[in-house]
């Protein structure tokens, strides 16, 4: 068993880019029923992950930012308050679950960080609960 056993590929995963802003991170956010999302560079590069926690921290924290004033913020300058760590696609299987025992899904990345997609916690507590024998 490996890494890319459990890899969601990034054809199936919804992120968004390090230009987008807060108003279109909380419509994709909403879209797909995410509470967190990967952040990818113009490269594809793993930039990091922005939570739902982090918009509404962004907004507490804005005095005068609104919904309708959300476009103007780009979601790079949102300080995140969680850092998801990532892992490359050859780390051994340990390392992934490491990381995933803190996190709902764990970002998987090549050897210069380009996004390949993710691993959700809830596919490798499935994986396991179908396997464990007595």
């Amino acid at each position: 068993m490996d890494i890319k056993s459990f890899l969601h590929p990034k054809s199936e995963v919804s992120y968004i880019t390090t230009s987008s802003n807060m108003k279109e991170a909380l419509d994709k956010l909403e879209a797909c029923h995410y509470t967190a999302i990967p952040i990818l560079d113009d490269n594809g590069v793993y930039f990091g992950t922005l939570s739902e926690g982090d918009l509404l921290w962004k907004m507490k924290a804005t005095p005068g930012l609104d919904f309708g004033s959300m476009h103007e913020i780009p979601i790079v300058s949102i300080k995140k308050r969680m850092k998801i760590e990532c892992v490359t696609i050859g780390a051994d299987l340990d390392d992934m679950l490491a990381l995933a025992a803190d996190q709902n899904f764990v970002p998987v990345v090549d050897d210069d960080r380009v996004f390949l997609g993710i691993i959700r916690r809830k596919d490798i507590i499935e994986y396991y609960t179908r396997n464990i024998t007595d």
